[in-house]
């Protein structure tokens, strides 16, 4: 007779549980910039403001809370002021280079 191991439950990939730092904060922004994804974008300003606390971020940035959640969901489409508001509260400043 055989025996079963039981099966090892894998936890999904959250992003918010590295960003532990404003250095891996950096990296993880620095890496979406290049990528030229505006939904990832989106997503990596979410998994930073879940790291930092989506009540503080929303009080800093005078949006309701709800409304940050709807604003960084998949496939939303916020208001770029939106995103800078957001960035800022992150303590992310977005930069443009020469290619």
């Amino acid at each position: 007779m055989k025996k079963t191991r039981p099966r090892r439950k894998l936890l999904p990939f959250d992003a918010a549980r590295y960003l532990t730092d404003d250095v891996a904060v950096a990296e993880y922004m620095n890496a979406v910039l290049e990528s030229g994804d505006t939904d990832l974008l989106i997503l990596a300003l979410g998994d930073i403001a879940r790291a930092r606390g989506m009540a503080q971020v929303a009080k800093d940035t005078g949006l309701g809370r709800e409304s940050l959640y709807k604003a960084l969901a998949p496939g939303a489409k916020p208001r770029f002021d939106t995103i800078l508001k957001v960035a800022r509260a992150l303590g992310v400043r977005l930069t443009a280079q020469a290619q």
